[in-house]
C-alpha cells in the first residue's frame, strides 16, 4: 500500500507534497555534492550553486516544519474532538440503556395492569349491546372512554334503587304500624266482646233462676 493510500486526510495532503518536494531537494543536493566532489577547491560558482541548493532545501525544511507542526496541532485538536465525541457517544449510549431498561419496566407494568383482574370487570353491569341500546350517542367511544360511563350509569341505578327501596321500606313500615295498631284495636273489641258476652251469660242465668 502506497502513502497516498494510507494519507486521505486533506489537510494533511500539503504536509506530503512538501515532503516530497523537500526529498527531491535532498537527492538533488546530494547529486549535486556527488558530482563536484572530485574539486579540492570549490570555484565561486559552484559555491554560489551549494549556497542557492542550501537555501532552496532550508526553505523546503522550514515550511516543513510549519506544516508539521500545524499538522501536531490538528491532530491534538482532532483527538481532544474525538475524545469529547467518544464520551459523548458513552452519554448517549448509557441514555439508551437506560431508556431500554425503563421500556422493558414499562412493558411489563403495562402487562400486568392488562392481566390484573380487576373489580369492575366482576360488577353485574348491563350488556353491552343493552346499554348501548339505551344510549346509542355513546356507540363510537373507546373501551376506555365507555366503561367509566357504564359504571357511573349502573352507580345511578343502584342509587335510584337502593332508593326506591328506602320508600318502601318507610311504606312498610308504616304499613306494619297500622296493623298493629288496628290488631290491638281487635284485640280490645275481642276483649269488649268477651266481657259482654260473659255478661249476657250472667245475665241469661240469672233470669234463668228468677223463672
Amino acid at each position: 500500500m502506497t502513502i497516498e493510500e494510507l494519507v486521505t486526510d486533506p489537510t494533511l495532503q500539503p504536509l506530503l507534497e512538501t515532503s516530497r518536494t523537500t526529498l527531491a531537494q535532498v537527492l538533488t543536493a546530494l547529486s549535486w555534492l556527488e558530482a563536484n566532489s572530485t574539486a579540492d577547491i570549490p570555484t565561486s560558482e559552484q559555491k554560489l550553486d551549494l549556497a542557492e541548493q542550501q537555501k532552496i532545501l532550508y526553505a523546503h525544511v522550514a515550511k516543513l516544519r510549519g506544516q508539521h507542526r500545524q499538522a501536531a496541532f490538528g491532530a491534538r485538536a482532532t483527538k481532544q474532538d474525538t475524545a469529547e465525541a467518544r464520551q459523548e457517544v458513552d452519554r448517549l449510549l448509557l441514555q439508551l440503556q437506560n431508556l431500554y431498561y425503563e421500556q422493558r419496566h414499562l412493558m411489563g407494568e403495562i402487562g400486568a395492569c392488562e392481566g390484573y383482574d380487576h373489580a369492575y370487570t366482576h360488577l353485574p353491569l348491563l350488556s353491552l349491546d343493552e346499554y348501548l341500546a339505551q344510549f346509542p350517542e355513546q356507540a363510537g367511544l373507546p373501551e376506555q372512554e365507555l366503561m367509566p360511563l357504564r359504571i357511573e350509569h349502573e352507580k345511578q341505578e343502584r342509587e335510584k334503587m337502593e332508593q326506591e327501596r328506602l320508600e318502601l321500606v318507610k311504606i312498610k313500615d308504616a304499613l306494619v304500624k297500622e296493623n298493629t295498631r288496628k290488631k290491638d284495636e281487635l284485640k280490645k273489641m275481642d276483649d269488649k266482646l268477651e266481657a259482654m258476652i260473659d255478661g249476657f251469660n250472667a245475665l241469661q242465668e240469672g233470669l234463668k233462676k228468677e223463672l
